[in-house]
């Protein structure tokens, strides 16, 4: 019979407890293929494994479910909990913090806004007669991403893809009005701008008033602004963090 000296104990021990953290992520399919920053792995190691619960994780439990030791696993949640992906109730258990909400929002790609968005732009085609249509913002002006066009014989000639001023665009004023105070202040210092119509605001002091008035109504009007021949009226499209993602929007004829 073979016997195992207390070194050898040892070693054993050693080395099972080193292959811990891979035998979990050869289990959860998704161990790197090549050379990985051990940190950032072991704080999405933390991140998924309070994401994948049911209920908030203590300390003890995230340290089993990611093979990490106590003192490792506290300190990554540390910084998870100071940058807001991670928070600690009154129980000092560990559940997904808003930061992480945000970015998930932000990584909300326009290929899924548009199909959820075309069924709406529809209906209102159709029950207004006008051209309808979908936009976000593309550094200081709005591209439109989705387009139908109405009943009307005077349709708006707005292509998907194109771009336009933000300042002096129904659309465009709905997306300003979601800007932070110093992000507008920013926006309105490239002021004054071109007048496309003599109705065209282009100071920005006047505009400053124009946005604030959109924030309050959750509605904007461009009064032939833009176009002398058109009006539009926009409103805004927010995503379950009640951010402003995009702007959709009404055109017809003056």
């Amino acid at each position: 019979m073979e016997t195992t000296t207390p070194q050898r104990k040892i070693a054993q021990v050693k080395a099972g407890s080193r292959a811990k953290p891979a035998a979990k992520a050869r289990r959860r399919g998704d161990a790197p293929a090549g050379r990985t920053v051990q940190s950032l792995e072991r704080a999405f190691s933390i991140l998924e494994s309070i994401a994948n619960s049911n209920q908030p994780l203590g300390l003890a439990e995230l340290s089993r479910a990611t093979g990490l030791h106590t003192s490792t696993a506290f300190h990554l949640i540390k910084t998870l909990i100071v940058l807001g992906y991670v928070i600690q109730d009154e129980a000092k258990r560990y559940r997904i913090g808003p930061r992480l909400f945000m970015q998930a929002a932000g990584a909300f790609n326009e290929v899924e806004l548009v199909n959820l968005a075309m069924p709406h732009l529809q209906r209102l085609a159709e029950e207004t007669g006008e051209t309808t249509h979908l936009a976000v913002r593309a550094d200081s002006g709005i591209a439109v991403i989705a387009k139908v066009d109405g009943r009307s014989s005077i349709r708006s000639s707005e292509r998907v893809g194109i771009v336009r001023p933000a300042y002096c665009t129904a659309i465009g004023k709905v997306l300003l009005s979601a800007l932070s105070k110093e992000d507008l202040d920013a926006y309105l210092r490239n002021g004054p701008y071109e007048a496309y119509t003599p109705k065209t605001i282009t100071a920005p002091a006047a505009l400053r008033d124009e946005i604030k008035r959109v924030a309050a109504a959750g509605t904007a009007y461009d009064d032939a602004e833009f176009n002398h021949e058109l009006r539009c009226i926009a409103a805004p499209v927010r995503n379950f963090t009640q951010q402003t993602i995009a702007a959709f929007g009404i055109s017809g004829p003056v």
